[in-house]
């Protein structure tokens, strides 16, 4: 008795595809011209026609064949392969604290414009309630 393991179900591979890319319903039924209902049944659909595959890959930036192969082991796999460090590099290329000064200098800037322009439309109205 052989029992049939393999996840053949193009839907949901279409569907984790899509999560992985982190794009919604939404955007996936714009890209292709249909609505988010239709992308939820096709999502849905253990078989999907190849001209609507070939569209939905082209969507998602991927192959035909990289969703009909695709399998989440092979991700966790291939992201666990990696032991060398230097692949996620997590230094950081800028001070975090200068970058929280610029944005404070911009702001002051920014109330000061502000201001001034609240004081001429002051100045203005003054003007004109006077002339009357």
């Amino acid at each position: 008795m052989e029992t049939k393991t393999k996840n053949n179900h193009i839907g949901r591979k279409i569907g984790r595809i899509r999560e992985l890319r982190g794009m919604k319903q939404d955007t996936l039924a714009e890209e292709l011209g249909i609505s988010q209902q239709a992308v939820s049944n096709i999502e849905n659909s253990e078989k999907v026609d190849d001209a609507k595959l070939d569209e939905i890959a082209k969507a998602l930036g991927v192959t035909k064949e990289g969703i009909q192969q695709f399998n989440e082991e092979s991700i966790f796999n291939y992201f666990n392969s990696f032991h060398d460090s230097s692949a996620f590099n997590t230094h950081c290329t800028f001070n975090p604290l200068d970058k929280l000064m610029e944005a404070h200098e911009e702001n002051r800037k920014l109330y000061e414009r502000l201001l001034q322009a609240e004081k001429d439309k002051v100045a203005f109205m003054e003007k004109r309630f006077d002339k009357n």
